[in-house]
């Protein structure tokens, strides 16, 4: 679509196929190692990436930890590493890049990837279900606090989905699993991860003024029909 990219991940071995596959299609991009519970890595990426490109017009939040436990088994070291990342980290490396938005005077569009656990409730799935949540409340207030400055944030919440993941390639491999869980979607259908890119895409788009504060989720109408 035209944008420039600087992707992050807390290795940059695990960034290269999608560095490949970036420069295969004649795209600007710049990888760089981040964990967002490193606050000095936080600060070193927001600069890198203006350094390297002079501004900054859209952030996509898209990483995160998960653990399935039941919540009388979740201890304090599991409890902090899914929180420093999904919310602390995520939120302070967001305000750097609100506060070069707000400098540079252009706008942006912030986009946060959150989850269905973040709205409904479900087994084993509390502390991620609640960072998440907090995500979505996140976006809300950051997007009343830098709407005078034209940054729009918004957050999308997927729904069950299939990836190119080990344990979600065995979940679809498993038939009877995957006809109990399509029986529980309207739609009867999983969200894909093109799905998600394309509203990625459509919520980067600053031509998109009006739409902020929104949580917009993709689950085949499971939330609706809950």
């Amino acid at each position: 679509a035209g944008y420039a990219i600087a992707i992050t991940s807390t290795q940059l071995a695990n960034a290269q196929a999608t560095l490949a596959t970036l420069n295969s299609m004649k795209t600007q991009v710049i990888a760089l190692e981040l964990d967002l519970k490193n606050p000095e890595q936080r600060i070193a990426t927001i600069q890198t990436i203006r350094q390297h490109y002079g501004r900054l017009d859209v952030l996509v939040n898209n990483a995160s930890q998960t653990i399935r436990a039941l919540a009388t088994q979740i201890n304090l070291e599991q409890w902090s590493n899914i929180m420093d990342t999904n919310v602390t980290g995520t939120f302070f490396l967001t305000q750097e890049v609100g506060k070069l938005m707000i400098e540079i005077g252009h706008g942006g569009s912030i986009i946060n990837i959150a989850s269905l656990h973040g709205i409904l409730g479900a087994k084993e799935r509390s502390a991620y279900g609640i960072s998440k949540a907090a995500l979505i409340q996140m976006t809300r207030m950051l997007a009343i606090e830098w709407a005078d400055h034209r940054i729009r944030v918004n957050t999308i919440s997927p729904g069950r989905m299939l990836t190119d993941s080990p344990a979600r390639q065995s979940t679809g491999n498993n038939a009877a699993y995957m006809e109990k869980m399509l029986a529980k979607i309207p739609l009867h259908q999983l969200t894909n991860a093109t799905e998600v890119a394309q509203t990625v895409l459509y919520l980067a788009n600053l031509s998109n003024g009006a739409l902020t504060g929104q949580n917009i989720v993709l689950d085949g109408g499971l939330s609706a029909s809950s």
